[in-house]
Formats: structure tokens, C-alpha cells, sequence
């Protein structure tokens, strides 16, 4: 047998792989990114459950400290004797009937000054943290009985004066430590439970005195109370001052009536409130107590609204305004990580335009599971954050996360891409968007504008970058030579 006979076995080429048009390559991109929307939004409903948790953690933490805090009073209610008519309809006749009743006039200061010390401190269960106080209030009023009482509907003759009551309202009465006092005309008088003000859902504390002589009285009066978010006062009087002093360098103030002085330091603050009756637009002296304020909650622990039984007769007086001081922190971790997420298509946008510069401009294929590997990493970064976050608070955990992230995919890049020059051009990318982005989240007012510029540059630099492709055939598009 020759050499010539003996037949040689040529293995099989296999066919070469077409090549995608830089068009379908941009379409499987946005596919992909369009995709990576789901997880976004499910990491959403991971935040909400995190912050639910979190919300319930300090429910938890105010069941045995307090809820949150409103102080109205002191205020002097005196039953007095009324006469009801009423008509109502026997054996087919209207018959007028007059009832005698005991109805209660409620009656505000004539000067109401306290001073208000709160002092917070922070309590942890599990993870979990947050801002609790113990509020010291030092006050004294003065009420006088108007000598033209009669013009309110009520005689003088009418009022039980040696039945009289002084109510301070308190919501929540858990929160009553020891050490309350109440004087009237420098005699101690003691303080029951219960019997408080319809404007704080008629929680409390009152004393019994004997106004019999119904001349002017005084009332020193000094309540300790513990509570969790909002601290709120319910002025009542012709003439209201408070003095609120604190160690909490981070206050919120709202409420109907702000203060009328603030001084903020790295070392506490303090706010001075004076609210004149005719602010108030309610009458020094009411047959019926006021209602609760409109807006019952100023902070976001709804959990914590004073809430009242409905009780028409009580609440013929009109509705209580109040003031409201929040011991907010510096940095709500939750809304930080809910707008880190809300940029989260610009990282995937981004990091999809450069993978996607780098395949039909320098030839560098990128498989369409190295995009979908690619977006899930940088969909991690945020989960990332909010597990850190949670931890160790939310600056370091956005360091933490976003280094990880950076690393991870600049390693991956460089066999995706198959350069380390291409690889540390993406990692600095990515630095610059970690960077921008916490600059975003610190510069709130100028987030939309500096966002909205950034996006502008960074399409004009893709527009021109791919002037010359040719998005429906391979490659760049043929220049025509001219004759």
C-alpha cells in the first residue's frame, strides 16, 4: 500500500459564529437592562419589610417606655348646674320637658410659663435603634375667674366652685415617672389617675381643690413624663410660654405654632415659644373641652397619633392646636438606601453603555449573559447596602458595599473585555458613579439638576463616540470617496 492511497482524516472546521449588527447588540443590552428592573423593584419590597421591622422594633421599645408625648394644661374644670329642654312626643302630642344636668366649664389660664427639659437617650433591640426621652416640665399658671361669667352662658350662682378640678392632659400615661407635683397657692395637693383632656384622649392626671372663694390661684405644677417620637404641647390660655431646652443637637420643629426663638448647637438647642390667646382663637373660658389637633402626628410614627372615643358633648369647646418637637436623626438610613435604589438604572445604564463602546467600537465581544452577570452585580450593591446599613450605619456600609462591588467587577471585566486597561478604565467609572451618587444623596435640592446635566454629557459622549457605526449592517459605516 503507498503513501498516496492511505486516506488522511481532516477533523471538521466549525462554522464561524456571525456577528451580531451593533443594532441587535443594543437591543439585547437594553432587553437586559429592562429586565434588571424586576430585582430593583423587588429589593423595594425588601426595604419596605425592613423598615416595618424596624417600625415594629420600636413599637416594642415604647410599649414599656411611652409613646409618644402630648402635655396639655393645667386647666380648672368646674361643674355647674344647666337646664336641658327637651321635646319629645307622647301619645301622638309634643311634650316639653326641662331636665336639670351637671355639665363641666372648662377654665384656661390667665398666664401659663414652664420650662421643659427633655433628655434623650438611645435604646436598642436587636439591630434596631432609636430615640427615646424623659421630658422634665416645671411650670406655673394663674387663673382668675371672670367676673362676667354669665356672658358664657353659665351664672355664677351655677357653679360647684368647692367641686372644682385642676386636669393636666398627658397621652400617655405610661410614660409618668416618679416626682409630680401639683400646688395650689403653695398648698400640695395630690394628684389622681385618669380624668385628663379630651385633646390628649382624656389621659392624665388631676387634683381635687376647693375654689369656693373663687379668688385668683395659682398653680405650681411640675410633671416628669417618658416617651418616643414626637414631644408635643397643646397650648391654653390667654398668655402661653414655654422654654424647651435639650441635649439633642438634631431637632425638628412643627407643629401649628413654631418657636418665637431657636438657638441650635452641636450641644443641644433651645426654643422659646410664646402663643397669645388671640393666635389661639379659642375663648378662655368653654362649656366643652377642646378636640384633638387636626393633624395628630407631625412625625412619622403614625402608631403614636393620640386617638380619642368620640364624645360630642365634651367637644363642643373646637379643636386644640399644638406645637411638636422631633428628636429626628441626622440620617434616616431607610430614605438614604430608598433613593440609592431609585438611581440604580443610571449604574446599569452606564456600565451597559461602556461594555457596549467596547464591543462595537474595539471589538471586544460581550456575551449577553456577561451583561445579565454584570447587572446583577450592580443590582447587588444595593442590598448590600441596606444589610450593612443596618449594621454598621450608612456611610461605612456604603464604602463597604460599593468597594466590593467595584472590585468584583473590574476583575470580571478584564476576561470579559480582555484587557486590564479596559478593566481599570471601567473600575474608575464606576468610582466616579459611587462617588456622584453619594454626592447626590447629601445634595438633595440639587439632585434632579446635577442627575439631569450628568445624563446630558453622558449621551452626547455616546452620540458622538458612534457617529460612524453602522447600527443595522457590521462595523462602521463606508465613507464615499469623492472624485
Amino acid at each position: 500500500m503507498t503513501q498516496a492511497s492511505q486516506s488522511v482524516s481532516v477533523p471538521p472546521v466549525p462554522p464561524a459564529r456571525s456577528e451580531r449588527s451593533p443594532g441587535v447588540k443594543l437591543v439585547i443590552a437594553v432587553l437586559i437592562a429592562v429586565a434588571l428592573m424586576v430585582p430593583l423593584l423587588m429589593i423595594y419590597g425588601l426595604l419596605w419589610d425592613r423598615q416595618q421591622q424596624a417600625e415594629t422594633a420600636q413599637a416594642s421599645i415604647g410599649q414599656g417606655w411611652g409613646g409618644q408625648q402630648t402635655i396639655a394644661g393645667p386647666v380648672v374644670v368646674i361643674p355647674y348646674r344647666a337646664t336641658e329642654t327637651t321635646t319629645v312626643e307622647e301619645n301622638g302630642k309634643d311634650v316639653t320637658r326641662t331636665v336639670n344636668t351637671i355639665r363641666n366649664l372648662y377654665l384656661s389660664p390667665q398666664t401659663n410659663k414652664a420650662d421643659v427639659v427633655i433628655k434623650p437617650e438611645k435604646r436598642k433591640k436587636a439591630i434596631y435603634e432609636t430615640v427615646v426621652y424623659e421630658s422634665q416640665i416645671a411650670g406655673s399658671a394663674e387663673f382668675v375667674l371672670p367676673a362676667d361669667i354669665a356672658r358664657y352662658g353659665v351664672t355664677r350662682e351655677a357653679l360647684m366652685l368647692d367641686r372644682a378640678e385642676v386636669r393636666l392632659g398627658i397621652s400617655d400615661a405610661r410614660g409618668l415617672v416618679d416626682g409630680n407635683s401639683l400646688t395650689v397657692d403653695g398648698t400640695p395637693l395630690a394628684l389622681q389617675p385618669g380624668k385628663g383632656l379630651l385633646s390628649t384622649g382624656n389621659s392624665g392626671t388631676f387634683a381635687f381643690v376647693d375654689w369656693s372663694a373663687a379668688a385668683p390661684m395659682k398653680v405650681d405644677y411640675k410633671i416628669g413624663v417618658r416617651g418616643l417620637g414626637d414631644f408635643k404641647l397643646i397650648p391654653r390660655g390667654v398668655d402661653t410660654r414655654w422654654t424647651v431646652k435639650s441635649s439633642w443637637p438634631n431637632p425638628s420643629f412643627g407643629g401649628d405654632f413654631l418657636p418665637a426663638t431657636r438657638e441650635v448647637k452641636s450641644t443641644g438647642f433651645t426654643a422659646t415659644y410664646a402663643v397669645p390667646n388671640l393666635a389661639l382663637g379659642q375663648a378662655q373660658v368653654l362649656t366643652g373641652d377642646l378636640s384633638p389637633p387636626v393633624t395628630t402626628n407631625y412625625g412619622p410614627r403614625e402608631s403614636y397619633a393620640v386617638e380619642t372615643a368620640p364624645n360630642s358633648a365634651e367637644a363642643s369647646g373646637g379643636t386644640a392646636k399644638a406645637v411638636a418637637i422631633s428628636l429626628i436623626e441626622p440620617v434616616d438610613l431607610y430614605s438614604q438606601v430608598d433613593r440609592s435604589i431609585k438611581y440604580g438604572f443610571l449604574f446599569i445604564g452606564f456600565t451597559f453603555v461602556a461594555f457596549l463602546m467596547f464591543d462595537i467600537i474595539a471589538g471586544a465581544r460581550v456575551a449577553p449573559a456577561e451583561y445579565l452577570l454584570t447587572g446583577i452585580a450592580l443590582v447587588l450593591f444595593f442590598v448590600l447596602l441596606l444589610a450593612f446599613a443596618e449594621v454598621i450605619g450608612f456611610m461605612p456600609a456604603y464604602m463597604v458595599a460599593s468597594a466590593a462591588i467595584i472590585g468584583l467587577l473590574t476583575f470580571y471585566s478584564a476576561a470579559v473585555l480582555g484587557s486590564w486597561k479596559r478593566a481599570r478604565f471601567l473600575a474608575a467609572m464606576l468610582i466616579g458613579l459611587y462617588a456622584l451618587l453619594y454626592t447626590l444623596l447629601n445634595l438633595e435640592a440639587y439632585a434632579l439638576l446635577i442627575g439631569s446635566v450628568l445624563m446630558f454629557f453622558a449621551l452626547a459622549g455616546v452620540m458622538y463616540m458612534t457617529r460612524g457605526i453602522d447600527w443595522g449592517g457590521i462595523g462602521k459605516k463606508e465613507e464615499s470617496g469623492v472624485a
